[in-house]
């Protein structure tokens, strides 16, 4: 079957598991290029505690970054695979190279922040000389080559709004395989390359950013033969670009949020480096499970905004159903490994002084992953029905509105600067319930407003 029929002939349910597999595992992966870089830092002979807290406190940024091509991405995503489903290939055509032009205008930017505004940044989370230096040279580096996880954000999602999600995974696994065999050489020195410490996990990581973002590349201009390529295309159109953020801008900001989330997380528990760090790591396990549910997103957005393209009430309804359904179990596996494995992972990573506190943040904040997997489910859902305000409105209350306020409160019962600290991370369950509750009610006015409405 033609890749360009898959969309609109295959069962829903089938098609959902044909991209959404490979998309899991593409976000899996992305997840463990900082799982890795933990794993090895943690465990270098000198320094391996303040290298730990470095990463930490780098780790919004990275984010960040991730959020505004991951964000771009879904915009992409979206509206390129609607203006497919309504046969207007020209249209996608302009879409697909307006969406590398924004590339462009992204690395610029993270470009100068990663020569002028590292040092500032993390100096303002610590006071540690030694993890100031760590933080700033890791960060300035992956800042000044972030057009690796760019590039590969972007055409990641071009290859998905196609159905070739499977090109978008290879693409992934052979980055994270040059990460992972690079990180041990340049960071303890392996032959003839020298110890770098934190400096060789950074040049590890943007090393297979930048070989997934090329091999993307050459899978994009050979397989997505359903539109045209050319620089021509890449001439910014204003009515286009703002179709790709009135899309992809509440998945920016959701992201962004996150970052927004980690950075005030880090400054309410400035008073404890440990709770710091065991926050940073767990954060990593965390954003692992909680990717799973963002890959099968990127699923469910492009067949229910292709489906809404057709104008097919059926396979819209039978994409949020299916969604939902895979989204939930994919999240009670990640609760029964992180709830029965939490030593393993402190293990993992050296955990150190951070390790009772690590464990204790698993064990609760494991909790909400269902809800947040859902909260996930929903966004991608509303993103394809045109719901960007409906999305938006729950990434503010999962990554702001509530639990901010709630972790600052629950942080003043914390005594003696350390004891009775696990009162902190309740804050994330709450807020995850919380949130699945309003989104609920969204989906439903969604679902009555535009879906059934279609003739």
């Amino acid at each position: 079957m033609a890749e360009s029929n898959k969309m609109k002939e295959i069962p829903v349910n089938k098609l959902m598991v044909q991209m959404g597999i490979p998309m899991i595992l593409s976000m899996a992966l992305q997840a463990v290029y900082n799982i890795v870089d933990s794993a090895f830092v943690g465990n270098m002979k000198v320094g391996s505690e303040a290298a730990l807290n470095a990463l930490t406190l780098v780790f919004p940024v990275q984010m960040l970054m991730v959020a505004v091509g991951i964000g771009t991405g879904v915009g992409t995503n979206a509206l390129l695979a609607r203006t497919l489903g309504e046969g207007k290939n020209k249209k996608a055509a302009k879409v697909a190279g307006n969406s590398l032009f924004l590339g462009v205008i992204i690395c610029a930017v993270c470009l100068l922040f990663g020569i002028f505004g590292v040092k500032a940044y993390i100096s303002s989370q610590t006071a540690d000389t030694e993890v100031i230096a760590m933080g700033t040279s890791y960060l300035r580096i992956c800042c000044v080559l972030s057009f690796g996880i760019i590039f590969f954000s972007l055409f990641e999602k071009l290859l998905q709004a196609t159905g070739r999600s499977l090109y978008s995974t290879i693409g992934q696994v052979v980055g994270a395989v040059v990460n992972i065999i690079l990180d041990p050489v340049m960071i303890y020195g392996i032959g003839p390359v020298p110890e770098m410490g934190v400096e060789g996990a950074a040049y590890a990581t943007v090393i297979g950013q930048i070989v997934s973002a090329g091999l993307l590349f050459i899978f994009h201009m050979k397989l997505n033969r359903e539109f045209e390529h050319g620089i021509k295309f890449m001439k910014p159109d204003g009515r286009t670009i703002a179709g790709i953020y009135s899309i992809g801008l509440p998945a920016i900001i959701a992201q962004a949020l996150m970052s927004v989330m980690v950075y005030v997380m880090n400054l309410i528990l400035k008073f404890s480096p440990s709770a710091q760090t065991a926050y940073g790591l767990f954060y990593k396990v965390q954003q692992f499970v909680l990717f799973l549910a963002f890959g099968l997103r990127d699923a469910i957005t492009p067949i229910i905004a292709y489906a809404y393209g057709m104008g097919s009430k059926k396979r819209i309804r039978d994409g949020i159903k299916y969604g939902l359904i895979y989204t939930t179990a994919l999240m009670i596996l990640g609760i029964f490994i992180t709830e029965i494995f939490p030593d393993a992972f402190a293990t993992l990573f050296n955990a150190g002084q951070s390790r009772t506190y690590f464990i204790s943040a698993m064990r609760i904040i494991s909790i909400s992953f269902i809800f947040a997997g859902i909260n996930v489910a929903y966004q991608g859902i509303y993103q394809a029905l045109d719901g960007g305000l409906e999305s938006l409105v729950i990434s503010l209350l999962r990554q702001l509105v509530i639990i901010l306020p709630l972790a600052g409160i629950f942080s003043i019962f914390v005594k003696n600067g350390t004891a009775g600290i696990s009162l902190i991370w309740w804050a994330f369950p709450i807020t995850e319930l919380v949130a699945c509750a309003a989104g609920y009610a969204f989906l439903k006015k969604i679902s009555k407003n535009r879906v059934e409405k279609l003739s």
